[in-house]
C-alpha cells in the first residue's frame, strides 16, 4: 500500500509553498507539485511590496490593511535578507485626492497595525528635500511613509525549501492531471516533464493554483467552481535608473489608480501597476503597447524628464485571480483571501484558495490550516510567526554586517557581488561558498557576477532548471547578461558535468 500524504496541494506559488511550509512544522506529511518552477506564475510578477495596501482603506477593507500592516514586520523578522523597509514618498497636488484624506489614511496606516520597527508618517518639502529634485517644478509638498519591498519570487522558493527540510515532497515541472475521492482519500494523478505519471493518496487537498484555481476545480477534479475568481492583469515596466536616492514614489493618476516608481536592482526603476480584467489563458500573459504607454504617462505628469516606450529595458505582467465580489473596475475588486471548505461528512476535505495577496500568505496558511484540522486530528498549533526562512536568522538591521563578514571570510568578493549574495542567500551564502579561496574556485563565469559555484547551488537546492530559473526568479541577473550569455548558460544547465 502507498503511503498516505496527510496534505497534498497543487500550486507551487506563495501560497501552496506557504502551507506547505507551516503544515510540515506542524508535524503532517505534505506533497505538492507544480506544474512550473516555483513562483513562475503570479508570484512573480508583483510590484514586490509588503504592504499594507494605502488605497484599500478607500474601499474599506480595514481588516485586510490591518493584517497585512502586522504582517510587514513580522515578515521583516522573519526574512532580513529578501526584506527590507523601504520609504513613499507621494507628491500631492490639487485636482486629486484631497489633503486631508491623505492624513486620514496615513494616520490609520501608522496605527493599525501596531508598528514598532518602520518609522511613521511626515511632511516633505519638495524645494529642499532630495526626493524633490526628480519631479517637475510645480510640485512643493509630499506625505512620505513606510512599507517595506520583498523579493517575491525568493520568499516562494525559501518557503519550498524550508518546508522541503521538514518532510515535504516538493515536484517542480509536475502537473496535477486529476484528484479523486476513492475509499474516504483523494487520489491524484500527477505527469512529470518527461511523461511519467504517478498516483498520490492524500487524507486532504488544497487547490492552490492561483489563476488556474476555478480550471482545476472543473477539469482536474469534476466539479462545479464554489467560487469564481476575477483574473485582473497587472503588468510592469523596467527602465534605467530615474533617480539618484533611495525612495519610491506612488504618484496618482487621473483615473484614480496609483503607480509605483520603485528602485530596483541597483541601475534600475521598477514602474508599475496596471489593473486590467484579463480573460485568456494565463501562461500566456504579457504587456500591452497600451499598458506600457498608459505607465510611461502616468509618471512622467510627474517627473522633469518623461519616460517613453523605448526607454524600457523589460517588462514583466501576471494574473492575480481575485475573489471575484462583483466590483464594477478591476482596481476596486477585493484582494482579500477567500477560502472555501468542501467536505462532506466523511468525505475527504477539498479546500480551494481564492485571492490573496503576497504580504498576507503566512496568515492565509494559518487559516487554511485551521479550516483543516478538525480533519487532520494530528495537526500541531501554528509555528510560523518569528520562525526565521532559510537564511534569515540575522537582525533585521544586520545586512551590512553580513555583508562585511562575508567579505571577511571570502575578500576575493567585490562589495556588489557580496551584497548581491546576501540580499539572496543571506546566512546560507557562507555554506553556498564553502570551501572558496579565490574566484577560480566559482568555478565557469556565466557573465555580471555569475558562476557555476552558485548556478549548483540553485539546481541541486532551489529546484532550478533552467537559465529563465536562474536569472528571472532566483535573481534578476537577466537584467545584465545578453541573450548570448543567457543560452550558454541555459546549454551548461542542460548538460551540467557531473
Amino acid at each position: 500500500m502507498s503511503k498516505i500524504f496527510d496534505i497534498a496541494i497543487v500550486g507551487g506559488g506563495v501560497n501552496g509553498c506557504g502551507i506547505a511550509r507551516d503544515a510540515a512544522g506542524r508535524g503532517l506529511s505534505v506533497f505538492l507539485c507544480e506544474q512550473q518552477d516555483l513562483a513562475g506564475a503570479t508570484s512573480s510578477a508583483s510590484t514586490k511590496l509588503i504592504h499594507g495596501g494605502l488605497r484599500y482603506l478607500e474601499y474599506y477593507e480595514f481588516r485586510l490593511v490591518r493584517e497585512a500592516l502586522i504582517e510587514r514586520e513580522v515578515l521583516l523578522g522573519m526574512a532580513p535578507h529578501i526584506a527590507w523597509p523601504l520609504r513613499f514618498v507621494l507628491p500631492h497636488h490639487k485636482g486629486l485626492r484631497p489633503a486631508w484624506l491623505i492624513r486620514l489614511g496615513l494616520f490609520l496606516y501608522d496605527h493599525l497595525g501596531g508598528r514598532k520597527i518602520l518609522p511613521g508618517t511626515r511632511t516633505l518639502d519638495l524645494s529642499r528635500d532630495a526626493a524633490g529634485a526628480p519631479l517637475a517644478g510645480d510640485f512643493v509638498k509630499a506625505f512620505e511613509y513606510s512599507d517595506c519591498w520583498v523579493e517575491d519570487s525568493r520568499l516562494v522558493v525559501l518557503n519550498a525549501m524550508d518546508a522541503a527540510a521538514r518532510g515535504t515532497e516538493i515536484r517542480t515541472r509536475t502537473r496535477c492531471t486529476g484528484a479523486r475521492r476513492i475509499d474516504g482519500v483523494w487520489e491524484v494523478t500527477v505527469e512529470d516533464a518527461a511523461g511519467s505519471r504517478e498516483t498520490v493518496r492524500a487524507k486532504s487537498l488544497v487547490n492552490a493554483a492561483g489563476p488556474w484555481v476555478s480550471r482545476f476545480l472543473t477539469e482536474g477534479v469534476g466539479q462545479n467552481a464554489a467560487a469564481r475568481i476575477r483574473m485582473v492583469k497587472g503588468s510592469h515596466i523596467v527602465v534605467p535608473r530615474l533617480f539618484d536616492h533611495d525612495k519610491a514614489y506612488i504618484f496618482q493618476n487621473s483615473d484614480g489608480r496609483i503607480v509605483f516608481a520603485i528602485p530596483y536592482e541597483r541601475d534600475f526603476t521598477l514602474i508599475g501597476t496596471t489593473d486590467q480584467d484579463f480573460r485568456d489563458d494565463p501562461a500566456h500573459v504579457a504587456i500591452s503597447e497600451e499598458e506600457t504607454r498608459y505607465l510611461c504617462d502616468a509618471v512622467s505628469g510627474y517627473l522633469k524628464q518623461p519616460v517613453t516606450p523605448d526607454m524600457v529595458v523589460w517588462t514583466y505582467a501576471g494574473v492575480r485571480p481575485l475573489y471575484d465580489d462583483g466590483a464594477s473596475k478591476a482596481q476596486a475588486a477585493t484582494r482579500d483571501y477567500v477560502l472555501k471548505l468542501d467536505a462532506p461528512e466523511g468525505a475527504a476535505p477539498l479546500l480551494n484558495i481564492f485571492g490573496g495577496k503576497i504580504t498576507t500568505y503566512r496568515k492565509l496558511a494559518e487559516s487554511a490550516l485551521a479550516l483543516l484540522k478538525p480533519h487532520l486530528p494530528g495537526m500541531g498549533k501554528p509555528w510560523t510567526e518569528g520562525a526565521t526562512l532559510p537564511g534569515g536568522d540575522f537582525p533585521v538591521l544586520g545586512f551590512a554586517d553580513q555583508v562585511a563578514a562575508l567579505r571577511a571570510a571570502h575578500p576575493y568578493l567585490a562589495e556588489a557581488h557580496a551584497r548581491r549574495l546576501v540580499r539572496a542567500y543571506g546566512t546560507k551564502a557562507a555554506e553556498l561558498l564553502e570551501g572558496v579561496t579565490d574566484t577560480a574556485g566559482l568555478g565557469q563565469h556565466f557573465g555580471a557576477d555569475l558562476y557555476e559555484r552558485e548556478v549548483a547551488y540553485l539546481m541541486d537546492r532551489e529546484w532550478a532548471v533552467s537559465a529563465a530559473d536562474v536569472l528571472w526568479r532566483r535573481s534578476k541577473l537577466g537584467l545584465r547578461l545578453t541573450k548570448e550569455q543567457a543560452e550558454a548558460l541555459d546549454g551548461w544547465m542542460r548538460n551540467r558535468p557531473s
